[in-house]
C-alpha cells in the first residue's frame, strides 16, 4: 500500500470526519478544528486541525480550545501527530500549559498482507467479552498488566457493550480460571478501519506470543466484518512485534494533556 495515501485516508476518515467514539460523546467542528466532548468517563480532546504551515493562527486556536473545554469543565487531550502543521505545534502547546505524555507510533496494516500465523500457548483459551462478568475479567487483566486503576475503563466498556455491542470486540486470554491477557478492537462504521487497543499481558505470561496471537485473532474478525486496515497506536514495546507482523509506521502521535485546575 502507498504510505502517503493510507495516511491521508486515515486523517480524513478517522480524524477530520471522526465519529463519536462512545455513547454520550459528540464530535464538533469549529473552523479548522475537530474535537470531541464527552462525559467524565469518555475521551475529551482535539482530534484534527487544519492549521497553516506558518502557524499564523495556531496560538489563537490553542486558546480557543482551552476556553471551549474549560466551559465544559473537562481536562482534555490534544492528540498531536508528527505530520501535523505547523511543525512547532508541540512547542506551542507546551508554552500554553499542556504537558506531553510518552509518544507512540501510528502503525497501520493491510489485513490481507499481515502475518497472522500465531497460536496461543498450550492450555490457554480465548473468552469473548459479552457481559459484565467478561468486563470484570478484562479489567482485572488491565490492572495487572499496567498497574493502573481500571474503574473508568470498566464503566466505558459496559457503556459500549450496552449501546453498540457490534462495534466492540473484546477478548480475554484464560489459563484455567486465571485471566492473563486481554485486548479490544473498535470497528469504525462506514470506514475500512478497525482500531486495536488495550493489549496487555500479566507479567508472568509475557514473551509467550500472547500479544501476537491476540492481534491475529482480532485481525481475522475485522476481515470477516469487511475491514481492510488495522490501526494501532504502538508503544515502544509493541512496535517491533507489529512491524514483524507487517504493520507500517506512518507517524508519531503524542498526547498533550491540559489540566484545567492545574492551569
Amino acid at each position: 500500500m502507498d504510505e502517503n495515501e493510507i495516511l491521508a485516508l486515515y486523517d480524513r476518515l478517522l480524524r477530520e470526519h471522526a465519529l463519536p467514539d462512545g455513547p454520550g460523546a459528540r464530535v464538533v467542528r469549529v473552523g479548522q478544528v475537530v474535537r470531541q466532548h464527552a462525559d467524565a468517563d469518555g475521551w475529551n480532546g482535539v482530534l484534527w486541525t487544519g492549521l497553516d504551515a506558518a502557524g499564523t493562527d495556531a496560538d489563537a486556536v490553542i486558546q480557543e480550545q482551552i476556553a471551549a473545554f474549560t466551559t465544559h469543565g473537562h481536562d482534555f487531550e490534544w492528540k498531536l501527530y508528527s505530520h501535523d502543521r505547523p511543525a512547532d505545534l508541540g512547542a506551542r502547546l507546551t508554552a500554553a500549559g499542556f504537558r506531553a505524555e510518552p509518544a507512540e507510533t501510528l502503525m497501520i496494516g493491510e489485513i490481507d498482507r499481515l502475518d497472522l500465523d500465531a497460536r496461543l500457548p498450550d492450555g490457554v483459551r480465548l473468552l469473548e467479552v459479552l457481559d459484565e462478568a467478561g468486563v470484570d475479567l478484562f479489567t482485572e487483566v488491565h490492572e495487572k498488566a499496567f498497574g493502573t486503576d481500571g474503574t473508568r475503563m470498566r464503566r466505558r466498556l459496559l457503556d459500549q457493550l450496552a449501546a453498540d455491542p457490534g462495534a466492540l470486540v473484546a477478548v480475554v486470554a484464560m489459563a484455567g480460571t486465571e485471566s492473563i491477557s486481554a485486548a479490544r478492537m473498535e470497528l469504525v462504521p462506514g470506514t475500512p478501519f478497525a482500531g486495536l487497543w488495550g493489549g496487555g499481558t500479566a507479567e508472568a505470561w509475557r514473551g509467550r506470543g500472547l500479544y501476537r496471537a491476540l492481534v491475529a485473532h482480532r485481525a481475522r474478525i475485522a476481515a470477516a466484518r469487511g475491514c481492510r486496515y488495522l490501526q494501532v497506536d504502538a508503544s515502544p514495546m509493541s512496535r517491533p512485534i507489529l512491524a514483524r507482523l507487517g504493520f507500517l509506521p506512518l507517524s508519531i502521535t503524542t498526547p498533550y494533556l491540559y489540566d484545567i485546575e492545574g492551569n
